[in-house]
């Protein structure tokens, strides 16, 4: 058996086993015996169990019975699946990649969008990360005409808006954030370095709408009135973290959140145009004003 036909079994198991909340190892069966890849034939005892400790340590999700309520399966640690988690995402994607391999005849009917490079440095980056060794980069920014050599001690990675960022500090003790899709090249050296044992990469994006991070500003309380169907969009895909509701009506539901004002959480209210309204802080409301009268002036109306 292939490495990817096992993977697909771990996947297919853990979405089941998820799904279903609580359920026997015979429910389980008679749901496996019914798909393509089972090819009719029913797990065995042997390659269940096997399949459960090989789940724990690529997934870090664990399998647990619980024989007082009938020996159903469920995950044990599913919080991991509700929150921004490594084993979340990862399963997430590889669910997705799993159903596009088996569509093959359908190719040209779905549809993806293109992704910046970058990629290809994101695996030396966490090699770097587990060996606690620090990077030597060549690095362009967008306002730069030349690329600057770097040498950096990566902290954590982090997916945002369909790029790969690095979180590191530099040799003057400077700590920032560089797109990997903008490193030119990058070569790990043997220089070893110790993260702070206090780092915690959650919460230093804690009040983060993105990458952007700025000491200088404070987090503040956002009440943002939304109307039409944003409100929907909104549930679906909160802002930030901190997003909840406080008002809702038939015509309008307000949110509220508390984060910095950065500039890229300024363009996302922006490119909501007329369904998003600030009701607080007045600040952030008057600069999204001043954004928009500003849009206004290029087009010379």
């Amino acid at each position: 058996m292939t490495t990817y036909t096992v993977f697909k079994e771990y996947i297919w198991l853990v979405n089941t086993i998820y799904y279903a909340k609580a359920i026997t190892f015979a429910e389980i069966n008679k749901l496996w015996v019914q798909t393509e890849i089972s090819g009719g034939v029913p797990f065995s005892r042997t390659t269940f169990h096997r399949h459960k400790i090989a789940i724990e340590e690529i997934f870090g999700l664990y399998i647990e019975c619980d024989k007082r309520n009938g020996n159903k399966y469920s995950i044990g640690n599913k919080k991991v699946l509700s929150e921004d988690s490594v084993q979340k995402w990862m399963l997430s994607t590889l669910s997705v990649s799993n159903m596009l391999g088996e569509s093959q005849s359908l190719r040209d009917r779905i549809l993806l969008e293109n992704i910046p490079s970058g990629g290809e440095h994101l695996h030396m980056i966490i090699n770097a990360m587990k060996k606690g060794e620090r990077i030597a980069i060549s690095y362009k920014r967008y306002t730069s005409p030349n690329a600057n050599s770097l040498v950096l001690e990566p902290y954590c990675v982090k997916l945002f808006r369909q790029r790969w960022y690095v979180l590191g500090k530099l040799l003057n003790g400077y700590i920032s954030v560089f797109s990997l899709d903008r490193i030119l090249n990058i070569e790990q050296t043997d220089e070893k370095y110790r993260i702070p044992d206090d780092f915690d990469a959650s919460e230093y994006f804690k009040e983060s709408f993105g990458v952007l991070i700025d000491r200088t500003l404070p987090a503040e309380r956002v009440v943002i009135r939304a109307y039409g169907y944003e409100p929907y969009y909104l549930r679906d895909l909160p802002l930030h973290h901190s997003q909840h509701e406080i008002n809702t009506t038939d015509e309008y539901t307000d949110f509220e959140l508390r984060l910095k004002l950065t500039s890229d959480f300024k363009s996302k209210l922006l490119s909501r145009g007329e369904w998003i309204e600030v009701l607080e802080p007045k600040s952030l409301a008057n600069d999204l004003v001043e954004m928009f009268r500003n849009s206004i002036k290029r087009y010379d109306l």
